[in-house]
Parts: structure tokens; sequence; C-alpha cells
């Protein structure tokens, strides 16, 4: 066997206790959204920026660069110690190419940052309860201020938006993104309007009234019935449905509760375990290491995608669960399996991202994207969001909100600083289904395993062909390597056409 370079086992550890450091970071912000008391902010704020600084000292320190520059040339990217293995190979590209980013943010930046943003989601919080916009604003303000700070200091050629965008989506720019957009909303459109005019499907009987407790037990079930050894994660309750992972053994997911919509939570349960499987499914022998990072947020979100629609709303599903779900919950006993397949997939515009149909649901996306461009580039003033947000619904989904909490304040992505986030969300739902076209070609039986309750080999796939890659590719070498072609939007929406066709007849 092949003995590893010395300094390469040590940049390895070094790496390793930084992402220690990380998870614990990561376990202060899971837990001031599921268990912290509200008065423990104040704290908790000065908690996160000073070890959000201590990170970043570690990750851009002399002797993490003198490690790394020992090993490969900072300036070319060429490999200074012969006779690497591909993994620790990619391992210095990926340390390479973060340590230069990370080199260019001053530690008193990121104290800052984080600090800023660490209140702005408390008082967030406070807004969207209260439906108290302008308690939030002056916060946004601050945020926006930061990430043009943070943009100038990483550079930029083209547009602001893109070095935001390139942290959530490295092979990505803002241009690109708006040309695949533009595509996807000509389409989606042209959908929509075919079903708009179709017969509306009933779908009443599943907003009746569900306790929580109710919702939890069928929470649960949904988790017991998952391919995920169940001493490696836990199940919590948020404003906003997250996933946090730890560690490939430590996996932290929430679920939200709705009373009269008790299949949101079961969704968003699907969801969120998608993104929890994608955490668990990175090789654990290199973690702290890029070999058990995610590719990005995108990849990361095609995963929760996958298995809350290509999955969770496909009728196979449904064939091997809702008759568990009917004696969960027996009111649904009088409900046939075609009414509640189609009550699921119920075409409506709504005002919530997170509870929007596949059809509608990347229009949400464009929409914050749009708002994010404009807001960063300086086009648009954080007073005007408000009107700016309600407009671009009416233009997009013929809606309008009734109030700033279920428009501009429903999200909260960007009390976390979170700019370039949000395109992500729909760039994953276009590699989902460039994938399940890839895993379809495959298990041409896919359907009737899933109907006899077999989700086992879904997973074994995904380990396969996604996770166990780390970021050895890009998303779109990743998407290259599984489906021999580059990402569109045209699986997506053939994907959509056919199902919805079948739907709602036309």
């Amino acid at each position: 066997m092949k003995k590893t370079h010395p300094l390469f086992v040590e940049l390895t550890e070094q790496s390793k206790e930084i992402h220690t450091y990380g998870s614990i970071l990561s376990l202060l912000h899971w837990d001031q959204e599921t268990q912290m008391p509200s008065g423990g902010i104040t704290a908790r704020s000065q908690q996160i920026a000073l070890l959000s600084k201590h990170v970043h000292e570690e990750k851009t320190s002399k002797k993490f660069r003198s490690r790394l520059e020992k090993l490969i040339h900072l300036s070319s990217g060429k490999p200074k110690i012969k006779g690497l293995s591909r993994p620790e190979l990619v391992c210095l590209r990926e340390w390479r190419k973060t340590f230069l980013k990370d080199t260019k943010l001053p530690s008193r930046f990121v104290e800052e940052f984080s600090q800023v943003t660490s209140e702005a989601t408390q008082i967030w919080a406070v807004a969207r309860e209260q439906n108290k916009v302008k308690l939030f604003l002056p916060f946004l303000q601050k945020i926006v201020d930061l990430n043009r700070k943070k943009a100038d200091i990483l550079g930029f050629q083209d547009h602001p938006y893109d070095p935001l965008l390139e942290c959530h989506e490295p092979c990505m720019t803002t241009a690109r993104v708006g040309t695949i957009f533009n595509d996807l909303q000509k389409d989606l459109t042209a959908l929509l309007k075919k079903i708009t005019a179709a017969k509306p499907l009933d779908d009443r009987f599943l907003h009746k009234l569900v306790g929580k407790e109710k919702q939890m037990e069928m929470a649960r079930f949904f988790l017991t019935k998952l391919p995920v050894d169940p001493s490696y994660f836990r199940l919590d309750l948020s404003n906003h449905p997250f996933s946090t992972g730890l560690h490939p053994h430590d996996a932290r997911i929430t679920t939200r509760v709705i009373p009269k919509a008790f299949m949101s939570n079961i969704f968003s349960l699907l969801h969120e375990a998608g993104h929890m499987m994608y955490d668990m499914g990175l090789p654990t022998k290199y973690w702290g290491t890029p070999l058990a990072e995610a590719v990005s947020l995108s990849i990361h979100e095609s995963q929760s995608r996958w298995w809350e629609t290509l999955i969770g709303r496909n009728l196979p599903f449904w064939r091997s669960f809702y008759p568990s779900l009917q004696e969960l919950y027996p009111p649904l006993k009088k409900v046939s399996l075609d009414q509640f397949y189609r009550a699921v997939n119920k075409v409506s515009p709504t005002c919530i991202r997170v509870e929007a149909d596949e059809v509608t649901y990347c229009l949400h996306v464009i929409l914050r994207f749009e708002i994010e461009k404009q807001l960063v580039s300086g086009s648009l003033a954080t007073a005007d969001l408000p009107d700016f947000w309600n407009s671009k619904m009416q233009e997009l989904l013929g809606i309008k909100p009734k109030s700033d909490t279920e428009g501009c304040l429903q999200d909260i992505h960007w009390s976390l600083g979170e700019f370039g986030y949000f395109p992500t969300y729909a760039l994953g739902n276009l590699f989902a289904a460039q994938f399940f076209s890839a895993f379809a070609g495959e298990h041409k039986d896919w359907d009737e395993k899933i109907t006899q309750g077999d989700l086992a080999f879904i997973r074994e796939w995904l380990k396969k062909n996604i996770h166990q890659w780390g970021r050895t590719y890009d998303a779109e070498e990743l998407v290259k390597k599984v489906t021999k072609q580059g990402l569109s939007s045209d699986a997506y929406c053939t994907y959509l056409k056919k199902k919805y066709a079948a739907i709602y007849g036309f």
C-alpha cells in the first residue's frame, strides 16, 4: 500500500480540525433555531461571531498556507510533490481554491458579517410573526451592504452578483443562470397556462385541521420508511425547515407544522431527508477534506428535490405508503389513491415558495434571483422591496401577497446573509431531473420496486453516482459524467409536461 506523504497527512489533520470547529459552529446555529431561549440571542451572536472568526483565521493561517505551499503552487495550481494519488490531487486542488477565496476576506469582515446576520435572524423572525417588514429592512440594508462589500473583496468582471453566486454554485455565472431561467420561465408559463385552463382538482380534504402530535406521528412514520440509520440523525421543529450535517454520522433535520396543511409537513420532511441522506452518503473516511464535502448547493438541492418531488410526489411511492397514511389519518379512507395523488400534485399558484407545486416552484426562485441581482447592483432600494416583490408576484404567478409575512418576509435566507443561494433551488430541480433520467435508464423497474416499498436501491444509486465523489467534480462535470449532457432545463420541463398532461388530461 502506497504511503501518504507526511506533509499531506499534516494538512489533512489541520483540515479535519477546522471542520470540527465548523461543525460546532453549525451546532450553535441549529440550537439557535430549535432549542435556544429567545433571550439568549445576544450571547449566541457573540459566540457565533467569535467562532466564525476563529474558523476563518484557521483556514487562512500561516500554518495552513505554509503546508499547502509545500504541496502545490498557489499561483498555478501545479503540484510540487510527485506521486500523489488522484484523491490527494483533488484535495489539493480544492484546498487551494478555497484558500485563495478565503484569504481575500479579512477576519474582521467575517466576524462582522456573522454578528449582523445572527442578530438579523431573530429580528426577521419577529418581523415575520408580527408582519412588520419595517423592523427588518434596516438589518436587510446592512446585509445588502455587506454583500456588496463581499463582492468587491472577492472581485468580479461582469456583475457584482457573480462572486456571491459562485460561493453557492461555483460553475455558474449570473449571465448563464439568467439564460437558463429565461428558457425555464417560458416553458413553465406556457404549461401553467394549459393547466389553468383545465378542470381544477379538488384537494379540500388535504386542508382539514390536523394537530401537531398527529402530524409529527406521520412524520416519524415516514422517517422509519427511509433507508437511513436512525442512530445518526434527529428530527426537530423550527420556523423554517432545514437540514444541518455535522458529520456523516450526525445529521439534524427540522420540519414545521401547518395545522391545515398536513401534507406540507410530510413533503418538508422528505425534502430535508434528501439533504440529510446526501450528507450521510459522503465518504466518512475522508471527513474533514473536500472528498467528503458536497459539490455545491445546487447538487445538494437536487438531492432534496429528488426525494420530495421525483419520489415523494410520484404515484409508485403512494401505491406503497398511502394505505399506511390512511391508517394514521382515517378520514383519508374515504379518498381513493387516484384522488389523493392528483390532489397532492394540484397546481395552484401560492404566495409561499415552500408550499409551491412543482410547476410554479421555480417561478418563485426566478423572482428572488431578479430581486437579489437588483439589490446587490443598487438598482432596487431595500425600502422598495415589499412593493417590488408584490408586483413581480403578480407578473409571474398572477397573485399578490395579502401581507409581507407571506411576501418578502417569508424566507430566512436574507437574514442569514445568503445572497446567491436562491438560484440553487431551481438549478437543483434541473440537476435532479437529469440525474433521474439516467437513474430510470439503469433501473427500468424502478416504479415497481418503489411500489413494493423498496427505497434502498435509490439511495445506493445516488451514493454510487453522486455522494461518493465529494468535490471530485464540479456540478457541471458531475452532470455530464452521470447523464452525458450539460445542464439544461430540457429534462425537467419534459418531465413536468408529461406528468401534468396526464394529471390534468390535456
